[in-house]
Protein backbone atom coordinates (compact mmCIF):
# COMPACT_ATOMS: atom_id res chain seq x y z
CA UNK A 1 0.00 0.00 0.00
CA UNK A 2 2.89 2.00 0.65
CA UNK A 3 4.49 1.32 -2.09
CA UNK A 4 1.60 2.37 -4.67
CA UNK A 5 -0.08 4.65 -2.37
CA UNK A 6 -2.19 5.73 -4.95
CA UNK A 7 -3.75 2.01 -5.84
CA UNK A 8 -6.20 2.34 -3.13
CA UNK A 9 -7.67 5.06 -3.99
CA UNK A 10 -7.61 4.60 -7.90
CA UNK A 11 -9.73 0.73 -7.13
CA UNK A 12 -12.29 2.68 -4.70
CA UNK A 13 -12.82 4.84 -7.50
CA UNK A 14 -13.47 2.36 -10.01
CA UNK A 15 -15.58 0.53 -7.66
CA UNK A 16 -17.55 3.48 -6.70
CA UNK A 17 -18.69 3.98 -10.32
CA UNK A 18 -20.87 0.48 -10.36
CA UNK A 19 -22.85 1.95 -8.09
CA UNK A 20 -25.79 4.70 -8.40
CA UNK A 21 -24.38 8.16 -7.44
CA UNK A 22 -26.11 9.78 -4.22
CA UNK A 23 -29.59 12.02 -5.33
CA UNK A 24 -29.06 15.36 -5.42
CA UNK A 25 -31.48 15.58 -2.43
CA UNK A 26 -29.11 13.39 -0.35
CA UNK A 27 -25.90 15.29 -1.33
CA UNK A 28 -27.81 17.62 -0.33
CA UNK A 29 -28.81 16.46 3.29
CA UNK A 30 -24.85 15.54 3.68
CA UNK A 31 -24.20 19.19 2.64
CA UNK A 32 -26.46 20.41 5.65
CA UNK A 33 -25.17 17.86 8.03
CA UNK A 34 -21.50 19.11 7.26
CA UNK A 35 -21.91 22.47 7.36
CA UNK A 36 -23.76 21.87 11.33
CA UNK A 37 -20.57 20.04 12.22
CA UNK A 38 -18.24 22.38 11.05
CA UNK A 39 -20.11 25.28 12.81
CA UNK A 40 -19.94 23.50 16.06
CA UNK A 41 -16.31 22.54 15.59
CA UNK A 42 -15.14 25.97 15.22
CA UNK A 43 -14.56 26.94 18.70
CA UNK A 44 -13.45 23.93 20.31
CA UNK A 45 -11.48 25.98 23.09
CA UNK A 46 -13.29 29.56 23.76
CA UNK A 47 -11.09 32.93 23.93
CA UNK A 48 -11.00 33.55 28.05
CA UNK A 49 -9.84 36.81 27.56
CA UNK A 50 -6.00 38.31 27.13
CA UNK A 51 -3.65 37.31 29.43
CA UNK A 52 -0.41 39.05 30.57
CA UNK A 53 1.94 39.17 27.74
CA UNK A 54 4.92 37.35 28.34
CA UNK A 55 8.44 37.38 26.26
CA UNK A 56 11.87 36.77 27.25
CA UNK A 57 15.53 37.01 25.71
CA UNK A 58 17.81 34.34 26.16
CA UNK A 59 21.62 34.06 24.74
CA UNK A 60 21.41 30.26 25.08
CA UNK A 61 18.82 28.87 25.11
CA UNK A 62 14.96 29.23 25.36
CA UNK A 63 11.57 27.61 25.91
CA UNK A 64 8.11 28.51 25.05
CA UNK A 65 5.12 26.76 26.57
CA UNK A 66 1.30 27.28 26.89
CA UNK A 67 1.55 27.40 30.61
CA UNK A 68 4.01 28.40 33.28
CA UNK A 69 5.04 25.43 34.99
CA UNK A 70 5.32 23.21 31.72
CA UNK A 71 7.96 26.53 31.08
CA UNK A 72 9.40 26.08 34.28
CA UNK A 73 9.88 21.94 33.80
CA UNK A 74 11.26 22.39 30.38
CA UNK A 75 14.12 25.16 31.76
CA UNK A 76 15.05 23.29 34.42
CA UNK A 77 16.07 20.05 31.82
CA UNK A 78 17.81 22.33 29.84
CA UNK A 79 19.58 23.79 32.85
CA UNK A 80 20.88 20.57 33.87
CA UNK A 81 22.18 19.90 30.34
CA UNK A 82 19.29 18.36 28.68
CA UNK A 83 18.35 18.56 25.11
CA UNK A 84 15.46 20.08 23.15
CA UNK A 85 14.28 16.77 23.11
CA UNK A 86 14.63 16.11 26.67
CA UNK A 87 12.80 19.63 27.55
CA UNK A 88 9.84 18.55 25.59
CA UNK A 89 9.21 15.52 27.59
CA UNK A 90 9.28 17.43 30.36
CA UNK A 91 6.53 20.16 29.00
CA UNK A 92 4.34 17.70 27.40
CA UNK A 93 4.55 15.61 30.34
CA UNK A 94 3.65 18.93 32.48
CA UNK A 95 0.93 20.36 29.80
CA UNK A 96 -1.15 17.18 30.53
CA UNK A 97 -1.93 17.85 34.07
CA UNK A 98 -1.97 21.83 33.91
CA UNK A 99 -3.49 21.95 30.51
CA UNK A 100 -5.63 18.63 29.97
CA UNK A 101 -8.55 20.12 27.99
CA UNK A 102 -6.16 21.08 25.18
CA UNK A 103 -3.27 18.10 25.07
CA UNK A 104 -1.76 15.01 26.78
CA UNK A 105 -0.23 11.68 26.79
CA UNK A 106 -3.76 10.51 25.52
CA UNK A 107 -3.55 12.44 22.32
CA UNK A 108 -0.96 12.94 19.13
CA UNK A 109 1.13 15.08 17.87
CA UNK A 110 3.91 16.62 15.33
CA UNK A 111 6.87 17.40 16.43
CA UNK A 112 9.99 19.41 14.20
CA UNK A 113 13.60 19.30 14.92
CA UNK A 114 16.28 20.88 13.30
CA UNK A 115 19.99 20.91 14.20
CA UNK A 116 22.63 21.38 11.79
CA UNK A 117 20.90 22.16 8.77
CA UNK A 118 18.78 18.96 9.13
CA UNK A 119 14.98 18.93 9.87
CA UNK A 120 13.32 15.89 11.05
CA UNK A 121 9.75 15.69 11.16
CA UNK A 122 8.16 13.34 13.67
CA UNK A 123 4.31 12.32 12.96
CA UNK A 124 2.59 10.96 16.11
CA UNK A 125 -1.01 11.63 14.71
CA UNK A 126 -3.34 9.01 16.24
CA UNK A 127 -4.57 6.23 14.03
CA UNK A 128 -7.69 4.42 13.32
CA UNK A 129 -8.79 0.76 14.57
CA UNK A 130 -7.99 -1.65 12.36
CA UNK A 131 -12.40 -2.29 12.84
CA UNK A 132 -12.70 1.29 11.15
CA UNK A 133 -15.27 1.64 8.51
CA UNK A 134 -16.27 4.77 6.25
CA UNK A 135 -19.61 5.30 7.65
CA UNK A 136 -17.89 4.99 11.20
CA UNK A 137 -19.51 8.36 11.65
CA UNK A 138 -23.15 7.50 9.49
CA UNK A 139 -26.26 7.00 11.04
CA UNK A 140 -28.64 3.99 10.21
CA UNK A 141 -29.65 6.23 7.47
CA UNK A 142 -26.89 6.82 6.25
CA UNK A 143 -26.60 11.14 7.39
CA UNK A 144 -23.29 11.48 9.54
CA UNK A 145 -23.96 11.96 12.99
CA UNK A 146 -23.77 15.08 15.28
CA UNK A 147 -20.94 16.50 16.57
CA UNK A 148 -21.02 16.31 19.92
CA UNK A 149 -22.85 12.66 19.38
CA UNK A 150 -19.43 11.55 17.48
CA UNK A 151 -16.75 13.09 20.00
CA UNK A 152 -18.36 11.47 22.89
CA UNK A 153 -18.92 8.29 22.09
CA UNK A 154 -15.52 6.23 22.87
CA UNK A 155 -15.04 5.18 19.09
CA UNK A 156 -14.03 8.82 17.90
CA UNK A 157 -10.92 7.77 20.24
CA UNK A 158 -7.81 6.85 18.11
CA UNK A 159 -4.56 5.12 19.08
CA UNK A 160 -2.69 7.90 20.92
CA UNK A 161 0.95 9.13 19.32
CA UNK A 162 2.20 11.39 21.62
CA UNK A 163 4.52 9.27 24.18
CA UNK A 164 5.67 7.70 20.72
CA UNK A 165 6.79 10.93 19.01
CA UNK A 166 8.74 11.85 22.21
CA UNK A 167 10.19 8.47 22.38
CA UNK A 168 11.56 8.86 19.16
CA UNK A 169 12.32 12.41 19.47
CA UNK A 170 14.77 11.35 23.10
CA UNK A 171 15.85 8.16 21.17
CA UNK A 172 17.58 10.41 18.42
CA UNK A 173 18.48 13.84 20.84
CA UNK A 174 18.05 12.93 24.29
CA UNK A 175 20.55 13.61 26.75
CA UNK A 176 18.82 13.31 30.48
CA UNK A 177 16.92 9.81 31.53
CA UNK A 178 13.07 9.28 31.17
CA UNK A 179 13.24 9.35 35.24
CA UNK A 180 14.28 12.74 35.19
CA UNK A 181 11.83 13.98 32.65
CA UNK A 182 8.80 12.91 34.30
CA UNK A 183 9.88 14.00 38.06
CA UNK A 184 8.30 17.45 37.78
CA UNK A 185 4.72 15.91 36.49
CA UNK A 186 4.75 13.28 38.73
CA UNK A 187 5.83 15.60 41.62
CA UNK A 188 3.04 18.11 40.68
CA UNK A 189 0.53 15.41 39.83
CA UNK A 190 0.83 13.72 43.57
CA UNK A 191 1.21 16.91 45.43
CA UNK A 192 -1.65 18.97 43.44
CA UNK A 193 -1.11 21.79 40.18
CA UNK A 194 -3.16 24.85 40.79
CA UNK A 195 -6.20 25.13 38.90
CA UNK A 196 -5.65 28.00 36.14
CA UNK A 197 -8.39 31.07 35.35
CA UNK A 198 -8.72 29.09 31.41
CA UNK A 199 -9.00 26.03 32.93
CA UNK A 200 -11.83 26.81 35.20
CA UNK A 201 -13.08 29.07 32.54
CA UNK A 202 -13.51 26.28 30.00
CA UNK A 203 -14.45 23.95 32.79
CA UNK A 204 -17.40 25.72 33.72
CA UNK A 205 -18.64 26.06 29.97
CA UNK A 206 -18.43 22.14 29.36
CA UNK A 207 -22.11 20.82 29.71
CA UNK A 208 -20.37 17.19 28.73
CA UNK A 209 -17.98 16.81 31.39
CA UNK A 210 -21.18 16.25 33.68
CA UNK A 211 -22.30 13.72 31.57
CA UNK A 212 -19.32 11.62 32.06
CA UNK A 213 -18.42 9.74 35.10
CA UNK A 214 -14.89 9.41 34.73
CA UNK A 215 -14.38 13.80 33.83
CA UNK A 216 -16.83 14.76 35.97
CA UNK A 217 -15.11 13.32 38.97
CA UNK A 218 -12.11 15.20 38.53
CA UNK A 219 -12.74 18.57 37.37
CA UNK A 220 -15.92 19.19 39.09
CA UNK A 221 -16.93 19.40 42.64
CA UNK A 222 -19.32 17.20 44.75
CA UNK A 223 -21.75 19.71 43.70
CA UNK A 224 -21.16 19.72 39.66
CA UNK A 225 -19.32 22.75 40.13
CA UNK A 226 -16.00 23.83 38.57
CA UNK A 227 -12.93 23.55 40.99
CA UNK A 228 -12.15 27.56 41.63
CA UNK A 229 -9.03 29.15 40.23
CA UNK A 230 -6.43 27.91 42.69
CA UNK A 231 -7.65 24.60 43.88
CA UNK A 232 -4.42 22.34 43.90
CA UNK A 233 -5.97 19.40 41.79
CA UNK A 234 -4.33 16.12 42.21
CA UNK A 235 -4.06 13.47 39.67
CA UNK A 236 -2.54 10.20 41.38
CA UNK A 237 -3.58 7.90 38.01
CA UNK A 238 -1.59 10.14 36.04
CA UNK A 239 1.02 9.85 39.06
CA UNK A 240 1.24 6.32 38.76
CA UNK A 241 1.39 5.93 35.00
CA UNK A 242 4.45 8.55 34.66
CA UNK A 243 6.39 6.69 37.94
CA UNK A 244 6.24 3.35 35.45
CA UNK A 245 7.15 5.28 32.30
CA UNK A 246 9.74 6.84 34.22
CA UNK A 247 11.19 3.45 35.37
CA UNK A 248 10.64 1.31 32.25
CA UNK A 249 11.00 3.88 29.58
CA UNK A 250 8.06 5.39 26.80
CA UNK A 251 7.37 2.52 25.25
CA UNK A 252 6.24 0.74 28.28
CA UNK A 253 2.81 2.94 27.14
CA UNK A 254 2.33 0.49 24.05
CA UNK A 255 3.38 -2.60 26.21
CA UNK A 256 1.10 -5.48 27.74
CA UNK A 257 0.25 -4.25 30.91
CA UNK A 258 -0.54 -0.30 30.41
CA UNK A 259 -2.00 -1.56 26.41
CA UNK A 260 -4.35 -4.35 28.28
CA UNK A 261 -5.41 -1.09 30.76
CA UNK A 262 -6.37 1.17 28.54
CA UNK A 263 -7.68 -1.15 25.72
CA UNK A 264 -10.05 -2.74 28.05
CA UNK A 265 -11.30 0.24 29.88
CA UNK A 266 -12.27 1.54 26.58
CA UNK A 267 -13.83 -1.00 25.38
CA UNK A 268 -15.79 -1.12 28.53
CA UNK A 269 -17.20 2.46 26.79
CA UNK A 270 -17.38 1.42 23.67
CA UNK A 271 -14.50 1.43 22.46
CA UNK A 272 -13.36 -1.07 19.28
CA UNK A 273 -9.74 -0.23 19.59
CA UNK A 274 -8.34 -3.77 20.08
CA UNK A 275 -4.81 -4.48 21.91
CA UNK A 276 -3.25 -5.25 18.97
CA UNK A 277 -4.19 -1.18 17.31
CA UNK A 278 -2.97 -0.24 20.62
CA UNK A 279 0.45 -2.36 20.87
CA UNK A 280 1.71 -1.98 17.51
CA UNK A 281 1.44 1.99 16.97
CA UNK A 282 4.32 3.62 15.38
CA UNK A 283 5.34 7.08 14.96
CA UNK A 284 6.74 8.53 11.73
CA UNK A 285 9.73 10.17 11.28
CA UNK A 286 10.59 11.86 8.02
CA UNK A 287 12.20 14.44 6.24
CA UNK A 288 10.57 17.48 7.21
CA UNK A 289 8.56 19.01 3.93
CA UNK A 290 10.98 21.94 2.79
CA UNK A 291 10.81 24.80 0.16
CA UNK A 292 13.29 27.20 -0.89
CA UNK A 293 12.15 30.92 0.80
CA UNK A 294 13.74 34.40 0.23
CA UNK A 295 13.06 37.23 2.18
CA UNK A 296 15.10 41.07 2.44
CA UNK A 297 17.71 39.76 -0.31
CA UNK A 298 18.50 37.00 1.73
CA UNK A 299 17.70 33.23 0.94
CA UNK A 300 16.84 30.53 3.18
CA UNK A 301 14.15 27.42 3.60
CA UNK A 302 10.48 27.54 5.32
CA UNK A 303 10.09 23.67 6.80
CA UNK A 304 6.80 22.53 8.28
CA UNK A 305 5.32 18.81 9.23
CA UNK A 306 4.25 17.19 6.06
CA UNK A 307 0.73 15.29 5.24
CA UNK A 308 -1.44 14.77 7.45
CA UNK A 309 -0.30 17.61 9.29
CA UNK A 310 -1.24 21.21 7.55
CA UNK A 311 2.54 21.90 7.14
CA UNK A 312 1.85 21.79 3.46
CA UNK A 313 -0.70 24.38 3.03
CA UNK A 314 0.85 26.84 5.33
CA UNK A 315 4.06 26.74 2.98
CA UNK A 316 1.79 26.90 -0.22
CA UNK A 317 0.15 30.10 1.54
CA UNK A 318 3.55 32.13 2.14
CA UNK A 319 4.66 31.04 -1.49
CA UNK A 320 1.29 31.93 -3.11
CA UNK A 321 1.74 35.28 -0.76
CA UNK A 322 5.27 35.95 -2.10
CA UNK A 323 4.55 35.57 -5.32
CA UNK A 324 1.65 37.55 -5.87
CA UNK A 325 1.50 40.78 -6.95
CA UNK A 326 3.81 42.54 -4.11
CA UNK A 327 2.01 46.38 -4.75
CA UNK A 328 -1.04 44.71 -3.50
CA UNK A 329 -1.54 45.52 0.42
CA UNK A 330 -0.06 42.64 2.75
CA UNK A 331 -3.76 41.86 4.39
CA UNK A 332 -5.19 41.59 0.59
CA UNK A 333 -2.02 39.41 -0.30
CA UNK A 334 -2.41 37.36 2.66
CA UNK A 335 -6.24 36.57 2.98
CA UNK A 336 -5.94 35.73 -1.01
CA UNK A 337 -3.38 33.48 -0.04
CA UNK A 338 -4.77 31.54 2.53
CA UNK A 339 -7.98 31.13 0.55
CA UNK A 340 -6.50 29.61 -2.74
CA UNK A 341 -4.40 27.26 -0.14
CA UNK A 342 -7.46 26.10 1.91
CA UNK A 343 -9.25 25.04 -1.15
CA UNK A 344 -6.19 22.84 -2.21
CA UNK A 345 -6.18 21.71 1.56
CA UNK A 346 -9.86 20.49 1.29
CA UNK A 347 -9.74 18.42 -1.39
CA UNK A 348 -6.29 17.11 -1.61
CA UNK A 349 -5.03 16.84 1.98
CA UNK A 350 -5.08 13.33 3.68
CA UNK A 351 -2.68 10.68 4.96
CA UNK A 352 -0.41 9.65 2.49
CA UNK A 353 -0.11 6.19 3.16
CA UNK A 354 -3.71 6.23 1.68
CA UNK A 355 -4.11 8.68 -0.37
CA UNK A 356 -1.83 10.27 -3.03
CA UNK A 357 -1.13 13.24 -1.95
CA UNK A 358 0.18 15.81 -4.44
CA UNK A 359 2.49 17.77 -2.67
CA UNK A 360 5.09 18.33 -5.33
CA UNK A 361 2.76 19.17 -7.81
CA UNK A 362 0.72 22.03 -5.45
CA UNK A 363 4.74 23.18 -4.74
CA UNK A 364 6.27 23.26 -7.36
CA UNK A 365 7.02 26.42 -9.27
CA UNK A 366 4.93 26.81 -12.08
CA UNK A 367 1.73 25.75 -9.66
CA UNK A 368 2.72 28.32 -6.82
CA UNK A 369 3.01 30.97 -10.13
CA UNK A 370 -0.21 30.25 -11.73
CA UNK A 371 -2.18 30.29 -8.49
CA UNK A 372 -0.43 33.22 -7.32
CA UNK A 373 -1.56 35.02 -10.47
CA UNK A 374 -5.25 34.71 -9.56
CA UNK A 375 -4.26 37.16 -6.97
CA UNK A 376 -6.05 40.27 -8.14
CA UNK A 377 -6.95 43.66 -6.71
CA UNK A 378 -10.28 42.04 -5.78
CA UNK A 379 -11.43 39.49 -2.97
CA UNK A 380 -12.33 36.31 -5.48
CA UNK A 381 -14.74 34.86 -3.02
CA UNK A 382 -15.17 31.11 -2.66
CA UNK A 383 -12.27 29.40 -5.10
CA UNK A 384 -12.11 26.15 -6.29
CA UNK A 385 -8.96 23.69 -5.58
CA UNK A 386 -6.55 23.73 -8.88
CA UNK A 387 -6.30 20.73 -10.69
CA UNK A 388 -3.07 18.94 -9.74
CA UNK A 389 -1.48 16.08 -12.08
CA UNK A 390 -1.59 12.80 -10.65
CA UNK A 391 -4.11 13.64 -7.90
CA UNK A 392 -7.19 11.57 -8.71
CA UNK A 393 -10.51 13.49 -8.37
CA UNK A 394 -11.76 13.91 -5.34
CA UNK A 395 -14.60 15.56 -4.01
CA UNK A 396 -13.97 19.03 -1.85
CA UNK A 397 -14.99 18.32 1.69
CA UNK A 398 -16.92 20.97 3.38
CA UNK A 399 -15.94 20.08 7.16
CA UNK A 400 -13.63 22.67 8.19
CA UNK A 401 -12.11 20.91 11.28
CA UNK A 402 -11.04 22.08 14.90
CA UNK A 403 -8.78 21.13 17.48
CA UNK A 404 -8.26 21.60 21.28
CA UNK A 405 -4.82 21.55 20.92
CA UNK A 406 -1.33 22.90 22.66
CA UNK A 407 1.87 24.31 21.08
CA UNK A 408 5.56 24.67 22.75
CA UNK A 409 9.17 25.45 21.24
CA UNK A 410 12.32 24.97 22.47
CA UNK A 411 15.83 26.18 21.73
CA UNK A 412 18.68 24.25 23.93
CA UNK A 413 22.58 25.79 23.85
CA UNK A 414 23.93 23.43 21.45
CA UNK A 415 21.75 24.82 19.03
CA UNK A 416 18.70 22.44 18.44
CA UNK A 417 15.48 23.58 17.78
CA UNK A 418 12.43 21.98 18.50
CA UNK A 419 8.50 22.69 17.74
CA UNK A 420 5.58 20.61 18.86
CA UNK A 421 1.79 20.87 18.51
CA UNK A 422 0.13 18.45 19.99
CA UNK A 423 -3.84 17.80 20.45
CA UNK A 424 -6.79 15.71 22.16
CA UNK A 425 -8.85 17.34 19.35
CA UNK A 426 -12.26 18.79 21.19
CA UNK A 427 -11.46 20.50 24.79
CA UNK A 428 -11.46 18.06 27.00
CA UNK A 429 -11.34 15.45 23.99
CA UNK A 430 -13.96 12.54 24.17
CA UNK A 431 -14.81 13.51 28.21
CA UNK A 432 -13.33 10.01 28.63
CA UNK A 433 -10.35 9.81 31.50
CA UNK A 434 -8.08 6.79 31.40
CA UNK A 435 -5.55 6.20 33.72
CA UNK A 436 -5.48 9.85 34.61
CA UNK A 437 -4.80 10.86 30.57
CA UNK A 438 -8.30 12.42 29.33
CA UNK A 439 -8.66 10.67 25.48
CA UNK A 440 -8.84 12.05 22.39
CA UNK A 441 -11.65 12.50 19.94
CA UNK A 442 -9.08 12.63 17.08
CA UNK A 443 -11.17 10.22 14.57
CA UNK A 444 -13.82 12.83 14.20
CA UNK A 445 -11.04 14.82 12.00
CA UNK A 446 -12.08 12.25 9.71
CA UNK A 447 -14.75 13.28 7.25
CA UNK A 448 -17.76 12.18 8.17
CA UNK A 449 -18.99 10.94 4.84
CA UNK A 450 -17.02 8.72 2.05
CA UNK A 451 -18.29 10.48 -0.68
CA UNK A 452 -20.03 13.67 -2.24
CA UNK A 453 -21.94 13.98 -5.26
CA UNK A 454 -20.82 10.02 -6.54
CA UNK A 455 -16.87 11.15 -5.61
CA UNK A 456 -14.65 10.18 -3.00
CA UNK A 457 -13.53 12.30 0.21
CA UNK A 458 -9.43 12.16 0.46
CA UNK A 459 -10.01 12.34 4.54
CA UNK A 460 -12.97 9.40 4.59
CA UNK A 461 -12.25 6.62 7.10
CA UNK A 462 -10.50 3.79 7.04
CA UNK A 463 -8.73 1.25 9.04
CA UNK A 464 -5.10 2.30 10.84
CA UNK A 465 -5.43 5.59 8.67
CA UNK A 466 -4.34 9.12 10.43
CA UNK A 467 -6.87 11.79 10.30
CA UNK A 468 -5.97 15.05 8.02
CA UNK A 469 -4.70 17.73 10.87
CA UNK A 470 -4.46 21.30 10.69
CA UNK A 471 -1.20 20.99 12.72
CA UNK A 472 1.66 22.92 11.38
CA UNK A 473 4.94 23.35 13.68
CA UNK A 474 7.04 25.26 11.10
CA UNK A 475 10.47 26.66 11.18
CA UNK A 476 12.13 29.41 8.91
CA UNK A 477 16.45 28.80 8.32
CA UNK A 478 18.67 30.56 6.96
CA UNK A 479 21.18 30.06 3.80
CA UNK A 480 23.62 29.05 6.48
CA UNK A 481 21.02 26.18 7.72
CA UNK A 482 20.56 27.99 11.13
CA UNK A 483 16.98 27.95 12.53
CA UNK A 484 16.04 32.02 12.43
CA UNK A 485 12.41 31.47 13.21
CA UNK A 486 9.95 29.23 14.81
CA UNK A 487 6.25 29.31 15.01
CA UNK A 488 3.02 26.96 15.91
CA UNK A 489 -0.57 27.77 17.52
CA UNK A 490 -3.09 25.45 18.59
CA UNK A 491 -6.68 26.94 16.64
CA UNK A 492 -7.90 24.18 14.95
CA UNK A 493 -7.94 24.55 10.87
CA UNK A 494 -7.39 28.37 11.65
CA UNK A 495 -3.56 27.19 12.98
CA UNK A 496 -2.68 26.96 9.19
CA UNK A 497 -4.04 31.20 9.14
CA UNK A 498 -2.50 31.47 12.69
CA UNK A 499 1.19 30.61 11.37
CA UNK A 500 0.60 31.81 7.82
CA UNK A 501 -0.15 35.29 9.47
CA UNK A 502 3.05 35.15 12.09
CA UNK A 503 5.36 33.97 9.29
CA UNK A 504 3.81 37.01 6.81
CA UNK A 505 4.70 39.47 9.55
CA UNK A 506 8.22 38.04 9.68
CA UNK A 507 8.82 38.43 6.06
CA UNK A 508 7.94 41.85 5.86
CA UNK A 509 10.15 42.95 8.61
CA UNK A 510 8.55 42.31 11.93
CA UNK A 511 11.41 40.35 13.89
CA UNK A 512 9.88 41.38 17.49
CA UNK A 513 8.48 38.39 19.30
CA UNK A 514 6.13 39.72 21.22
CA UNK A 515 4.69 41.72 18.38
CA UNK A 516 4.33 38.86 16.40
CA UNK A 517 2.26 36.79 18.83
CA UNK A 518 -0.10 39.56 19.86
CA UNK A 519 -1.08 40.84 16.58
CA UNK A 520 -4.60 40.76 15.62
CA UNK A 521 -5.61 38.02 13.25
CA UNK A 522 -6.92 38.03 9.62
CA UNK A 523 -7.44 35.04 7.81
CA UNK A 524 -9.47 33.00 5.35
CA UNK A 525 -10.88 29.71 4.84
CA UNK A 526 -11.87 30.09 1.08
CA UNK A 527 -15.26 32.14 2.45
CA UNK A 528 -15.69 35.06 4.66
CA UNK A 529 -12.66 36.94 5.85
CA UNK A 530 -12.39 36.57 9.55
CA UNK A 531 -11.10 39.55 11.56
CA UNK A 532 -9.82 39.09 15.25
CA UNK A 533 -12.30 41.03 17.10
CA UNK A 534 -10.93 44.34 17.61
CA UNK A 535 -9.55 44.65 14.03
CA UNK A 536 -8.85 48.24 13.12
CA UNK A 537 -11.83 50.15 11.46
CA UNK A 538 -9.53 52.07 9.15
CA UNK A 539 -7.59 48.12 7.78
CA UNK A 540 -11.43 46.60 8.10
CA UNK A 541 -12.60 49.32 5.93
CA UNK A 542 -9.59 48.80 3.35
CA UNK A 543 -10.87 45.09 3.01
CA UNK A 544 -14.22 45.57 2.17
CA UNK A 545 -13.58 48.54 -0.39
CA UNK A 546 -11.13 45.52 -1.71
CA UNK A 547 -14.57 43.59 -2.12
CA UNK A 548 -13.94 41.25 1.35
CA UNK A 549 -16.92 39.88 3.44
CA UNK A 550 -15.34 40.34 6.78
CA UNK A 551 -16.64 39.39 10.36
CA UNK A 552 -15.31 39.57 13.08
CA UNK A 553 -14.45 36.75 15.79
CA UNK A 554 -12.79 35.35 18.92
CA UNK A 555 -9.89 33.75 18.01
CA UNK A 556 -8.62 31.97 20.97
CA UNK A 557 -5.08 30.94 19.43
CA UNK A 558 -2.18 29.93 21.21
CA UNK A 559 1.23 30.68 19.22
CA UNK A 560 4.23 30.44 20.54
CA UNK A 561 7.15 32.21 18.79
CA UNK A 562 11.12 31.88 18.86
CA UNK A 563 13.07 34.41 16.92
CA UNK A 564 17.18 34.06 16.47
CA UNK A 565 18.42 38.16 16.96
CA UNK A 566 21.87 39.59 16.65
CA UNK A 567 22.33 38.84 20.07
CA UNK A 568 20.59 35.90 21.06
CA UNK A 569 17.19 34.42 20.94
CA UNK A 570 13.96 35.81 21.63
CA UNK A 571 11.07 33.86 22.73
CA UNK A 572 7.00 34.91 23.12
CA UNK A 573 4.05 33.43 24.57
CA UNK A 574 0.14 33.98 23.15
CA UNK A 575 -1.61 36.43 25.80
CA UNK A 576 -4.57 34.84 24.43
CA UNK A 577 -3.58 31.74 26.97
CA UNK A 578 -1.83 31.13 29.85
CA UNK A 579 1.84 30.99 28.24
CA UNK A 580 5.21 31.98 29.47
CA UNK A 581 8.58 32.30 27.70
CA UNK A 582 11.68 31.86 29.74
CA UNK A 583 15.33 31.66 28.88
CA UNK A 584 19.04 32.19 29.99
Amino acid sequence: MTQFPWLGLALALSVATVHAAPSAASSAAHAHALAAIAQRQATPEAATGRYPLSVASGRQAMVVTAHPLATAAALSMLRAGGSAADAAVAAQAVLGLVEPQSSGFGGGSFLLHAHSGEVTAIDGRETAPAAATVSRFLKADQQPMRFNEALADARAVGIPGTVAALAEAHQRWGRLPWSKLLAPAIALAETGAPVSDRLYRLSAQDELLARSPSTASYFLDPEGQPWPSGTRLKNPAYATLLKSLAKEGPRAFYQEKWADSFVQQLQAAGSDISPADWQTYQAKVTPALCRPLTWAAQAGRICSSPPPAGGLTVIENILLMTQANAALPLDHRLIEAQRLGFADRQRYSADPAFVSVPVDGLLSSAYVQARAALIGERAAGTVSAGYVFPALSLATDPQVLEHGTSHFTIVDARGHWLAMTSSIEDAFGSRLMVNGLLMNNQLTDFSFVPELDGLLLANRVAAGKRPRSAMSPTLVLNAAGKPVLSVGSPGGSRIIGFNTGVIARWLNGEHDAGALVSALHVLNRNGITELEEGFPAARRDALTERGHEVKEAGMASGLGVIVRKANGLQGAADPRREGRAAGY
